[in-house]
C-alpha cells in the first residue's frame, strides 16, 4: 500500500526550477532512499512531504493526508529528522525527550527509548557534551518519540566518522523493524545500497529513475570490469583470443598487455568471457571482476558522478 503519494511536483526558487513535475510513491514499510548531489531538490521535495513548504503545483498525499490542509493531524503520524539539527547545548537527555513528548496526544514512553536506542547512560547528560553518535541517537529517539508511522531522515549520518555511520546503519534498520515506514535523504550510495529497498535517483528538479539499489545497476548495464593473466607461450594465439573475446555479447573493450587482459562490458559478459577462454583451454591466473556500483549507475543515469 502506498503510504505516500507525489504526483507532478513542481517547485522554482525565484525564477529558478528545482523541481520539475516529479512523480514517486513509497510503500508502507520500506525504506525508501532519495538520492543526489546537494542542490537537485532532494530536501526541498521532503520538506514539501512534511508540510514545512509549499509546492508550486502538484499534489503531495501522505497516508492520504494533505500535509498542509491536515498539517495537523499528520504531524501527529509522521517524526522528522531535519537536515540542520540541534538542540540547546545545556539541554539533558531526558529533558530533550520529555519535552518533545509533550507535543503528542499519544505520545511513546520516553524511558522506553532511552532503553532501545542506548541512552539511559546518557539520561542527564546535556547535549553539548555528548558524542557524535550518541546525538544521532538522541535525534532519532526524538523523531520517534511521538509514535510515527513515518519517519523522514534527512542525510542522517553527515559528518560521522565510518564506526558511528555505520553504527547508525544499524538504528535505521531498527527503525524499519518496528513498522515504521523510513524516507531516507542522502547523497552517500553505499548508505544507500546497504539500507534502502528502493532509491529515487535526483538529478537536476527531476527523478532519473526508481528502482531498488541492485535494480538500478542491472537496469543500466552499468559498466565493469574484468581482469586477467593468460599464459603465454603455449597453444592459444593472443591476437585470436582477444578477437574471440570482443566479438562477446555486452564487451565493449578489451585491452591486452602482454599476458594481461582487461575487458570492459555491461550485462553478463564476464560468464560468456569465461567460457570463452574455458573452450580455447587458455591457462588463466589472477581472475577478477570487479563489482558494478550503485556509483556506476547513478553515473550512466545522470551523465556526471555524485560529488561533481
Amino acid at each position: 500500500m502506498a503510504i505516500i503519494e507525489v504526483s507532478e511536483l513542481s517547485k522554482s526558487y525565484a525564477g529558478r526550477t528545482v523541481l520539475d513535475r516529479i512523480s514517486f510513491s513509497v510503500e508502507e514499510g520500506e525504506i525508501f532512499g532519495i538520492l543526489g548531489p546537494n542542490g537537485t531538490g532532494k530536501t526541498t521535495t521532503v520538506e514539501i512531504i512534511e508540510g514545512l513548504r509549499r509546492a508550486d503545483g502538484g499534489t503531495v498525499r501522505v497516508l492520504g493526508m494533505d500535509p498542509i490542509a491536515d498539517g495537523r493531524a499528520l504531524r501527529e503520524l509522521v517524526g522528522v529528522q531535519l537536515q540542520h539539527t540541534a538542540l540547546p547545548d545545556n539541554l539533558k537527555v531526558w529533558e530533550a525527550l520529555d519535552l518533545y513528548a509533550s507535543f503528542y496526544a499519544n505520545p511513546r514512553d520516553w524511558r522506553e527509548l532511552l532503553a532501545e536506542w542506548g541512552l539511559v547512560e546518557q539520561r542527564d547528560e546535556r547535549f553539548a557534551k555528548l558524542s557524535g553518535g550518541q546525538k544521532q541517537r538522541l535525534i532519532i529517539a526524538l523523531a520517534l518519540v511521538g509514535n510515527p508511522r513515518v519517519a523522514f531522515l534527512d542525510e542522517l549520518t553527515t559528518g560521522l566518522d565510518p564506526h558511528a555511520r555505520r553504527a547508525t546503519w544499524e538504528l535505521i534498520k531498527q527503525i524499519r523493524d518496528t513498522g515504521v515506514t523510513v524516507v531516507l535523504v542522502s547523497h552517500f550510495m553505499d548508505e544507500v545500497e546497504e539500507l534502502c529497498d528502493r532509491v529515487a535517483v535526483f538529478s537536476n528538479g527531476t527523478i532519473a529513475a526508481i528502482d531498488s539499489p541492485a535494480g538500478l545497476i542491472d537496469g543500466v548495464g552499468a559498466e565493469h570490469k574484468m581482469r586477467f593473466t593468460v599464459a603465454t607461450g603455449g597453444e592459444v594465439d593472443p591476437e585470436a583470443l582477444t578477437e574471440l573475446i570482443r566479438a562477446v555479447p555486452g564487451v565493449s573493450a578489451v585491452r591486452r598487455d602482454g599476458g594481461h587482459v582487461t575487458v570492459a562490458g555491461t550485462g553478463d559478459f564476464a560468464t560468456a568471457v569465461t567460457g570463452v577462454l574455458a573452450r580455447n583451454q587458455a591457462v588463466v591466473s589472477e581472475l577478477r571482476i570487479d563489482k558494478r556500483t550503485l556509483d556506476d549507475a547513478f553515473t550512466a543515469l545522470t551523465g556526471r558522478p555524485l560529488g561533481l
